[in-house]
């Protein structure tokens, strides 16, 4: 079976037998073009992790401002939980710092937010912009002013 059509047919086959290949040195062997597209779409998955967290941090965040009558402590679990999964990926991966400083990327971040939020609570006065420093949203204590 051609290189290719493993791929298309069975992606862990193909998996596996690429990094038999690479192991073994026969680099002749490998299907470069899917094995450069399969190491791009790691970083790609690391990117949609961290934005997947901070947008559903920034929308419990929302909620946790507009919504005071509806705090509880799932809020919180939830919050802390995104602080610290967003940390650990940072440390693990630290040239996804450099996503956060991506004003365009984070526009899409807080649109994301916005409208979660706006679906889960029914409500649409939210910021059209993100009104907190970054570095307050990530900090393990700080919760919106009310």
């Amino acid at each position: 079976m051609p290189k290719t059509d493993l791929y298309d047919a069975d992606i862990v086959a193909w998996a596996e037998q690429q990094a038999h290949w690479l192991r073994a040195g026969a680099l002749d062997r490998l299907d470069l073009e899917h094995l450069a597209e399969e190491i791009e779409d790691v970083g790609k998955s690391e990117q949609r992790e961290l934005a997947s967290r901070l947008s559903l941090l920034l929308a419990h965040l929302l909620k946790w401002q507009f919504q005071p009558e509806r705090r509880g402590s799932s809020w919180q679990r939830t919050i802390r939980e995104q602080r610290r999964a967003i940390k650990a990926r940072l440390d693990r991966t630290p040239s996804l710092k450099a996503m956060l400083r991506d004003a365009t990327w984070l526009d899409e971040i807080w649109a994301d937010a916005v409208a979660d939020a706006v679906g889960e609570t029914g409500l649409s006065a939210f910021p059209e912009n993100c009104p907190w420093r970054l570095t307050d949203v990530l900090e393990v204590d700080w919760l919106p002013p009310e």
